[in-house]
């Protein structure tokens, strides 16, 4: 207290007890992924697409943490942190396959072809062309993209070796050493698309890391502002041979083990690419048999523009998804299920989901993404992996996140205060007033805040033993809102009697 010594007029600044509580931050993901630059298992923040390209590069064929860090941007996410893994590339140019042989030729598919190059070999046309003289057709997909009419003599200008190889941009044309150059016979051969470059190594444990060393999942347990954990680059590994199924299974439970040591995080999850529904359901159950209150599970791939290839490409659905997860927060808030929302930058999808195959994955907890006519790919899922009907929905989850988050950073000032009514009605006071807020953004169940939730602090749950361990002891119940997953019109036909009456 101040001291008075001499006569005046004092003026006080006197706290209230009043304290405010403040919602954290909903919206900040971690990516661990496969980058063309940048530092190694560090955690970095990046606030937008252009930060990344500074930190980390641009996009890289057959790598997806690019796709998932823009896609993510794009969709409405906020600041990120991104992790990179995997050594530094043994080359940075592509590692070309082995030439298909035709006849006496030798053909490969150039750098930036791409997948899905066919070479045809067809009749020329005319009537009796000499036996010098062939079609070449290539194709990417089903479309011919480039033809020519050429010959196996050295001496002419359209010469197979040197008119191919001087016009293609997808295809290159050698002679095989110690082979006699004839005219291959008719036949359509597809070509390998050309490895990019890829890390030198990889395994689970470099996912999983070290807290002690800051490295992988063990680095980001050292920020506290991450939200959700997406690991596109898991499937990257899975397609160039470098983990297997089971080590895919092993770094998804390293993520969600960390989510779930956090408390305050979840993890994205994708299914391994070309898995038809029922494949993706026997995946789930058997293989992949997560059960987590703290991780999600999205199908199928989806297909954006590549700019690494000029072409489509099939990417996981990670990223996008988390971003999604931040433009609901944004837009409606934490509590609104992120689900009905079209995925910006997605043009397909790997596979046409109908809604029978929907009834068998939605059950399990794999959250579907679906195309409707005039409406756009939109997600159509909102469940965790979690067996416990209480945590079946990822809103309610997320909303707990936040509330506890919340509730604990501002509720920072009761330590070492004198632990008396006087601390317990102030909790009572901050805590119910956030809540009530809360209550009126929709965030939970109830025509009144009494429906809604409760705090109890007082003599019954602070006993004197509790008092005399230093513990304050606070009891909050919140009712969530639930998301409106099956909307029911029950239609039914009546009649009506009207009677006459007769005079």
């Amino acid at each position: 207290m101040p001291q008075y010594l001499s006569p005046g007029v004092y003026v006080e600044e006197v706290q209230t007890g009043a304290r405010p509580i403040e919602g954290v931050g909903t919206a900040v993901a971690a990516f661990v992924g496969f980058a063309e630059q940048g530092p190694f298992h560090q955690p970095t923040l990046v606030a937008n697409w252009n930060q990344y390209v500074q930190h980390f590069g641009g996009f890289i064929e057959g790598a997806y943490l690019a796709h998932a860090v823009y896609g993510y941007f794009a969709n409405g996410g906020g600041s990120a942190y991104v992790v990179r893994v995997g050594g530094a590339a043994q080359t940075t140019e592509p590692v070309a396959p082995e030439p298909a042989a035709l006849g006496g030729l030798r053909i490969a598919a150039l750098p930036s072809a791409g997948a899905d190059v066919t070479v045809e070999v067809a009749d020329a046309e005319g009537e009796n062309p000499p036996d010098d003289r062939f079609r070449l057709l290539v194709r990417q997909g089903d479309r011919v993209v480039e033809t020519y009419d050429v010959s196996t003599r050295r001496n002419l200008k359209n010469y197979v070796v040197t008119h191919v190889t001087e016009r293609s941009k997808l295809i290159s044309v050698t002679e095989a050493s110690g082979a006699a150059l004839t005219r291959p016979d008719k036949q359509s051969v597809g070509l390998p698309a050309p490895v990019a470059p890829g890390p030198a190594k990889v395994d689970p444990q470099e996912y999983v890391g070290d807290p002690e060393a800051r490295t992988g999942f063990g680095g980001l347990e050292n920020v506290d502002e991450v939200t959700m954990v997406a690991v596109p680059d898991l499937m990257s590994a899975y397609q160039r041979g470098l983990i297997d199924l089971e080590g895919v299974k092993t770094v998804q439970q390293a993520a969600i083990s960390h989510c779930e040591r956090m408390g305050d995080r979840v993890a994205v999850l994708d299914a391994p690419p070309g898995l038809s529904p029922q494949r993706v359901r026997t995946w789930r159950m058997e293989e992949a048999n997560h059960d987590s209150r703290y991780a999600t599970l999205y199908y199928p791939w989806i297909k954006v523009f590549d700019p690494a290839t000029g072409r489509n490409a099939l990417v996981p659905p990670s990223g996008h998804v988390a971003g999604v997860w931040g433009r609901s927060d944004a837009e409606r808030g934490v509590h609104k299920a992120p689900a009905n929302e079209v995925i910006r930058g997605a043009v397909d999808l790997e596979t046409a989901l109908s809604k029978s195959e929907q009834d068998l994955l939605n059950p399990v907890g794999v959250n579907c993404l679906r195309s409707f006519p005039g409406r756009g790919i939109r997600i159509w899922g909102a469940r965790t992996l979690s067996s416990d009907p209480a945590w079946r929905y990822l809103n309610v989850r997320r909303l707990f996140n936040f509330l506890e988050e919340s509730i604990l950073i501002g509720t920072q000032w009761v330590v070492f205060e004198p632990n008396d009514d006087r601390l317990w009605a102030g909790i009572r006071r901050n805590i119910t007033a956030f809540l009530t807020e809360q209550w009126r953004q929709g965030a939970l169940f109830g025509r009144t805040p009494a429906e809604a939730f409760y705090v109890k602090c007082d003599r019954d749950n602070n006993t004197p033993e509790s008092i005399d361990l230093g513990q304050v002891v606070c009891e909050i119940g919140v009712a969530p809102v639930k998301p409106a997953e099956f909307v029911v019109f029950r239609l039914s036909q009546f009649s009506d009697n009207t009677s006459l009456v007769s005079e």
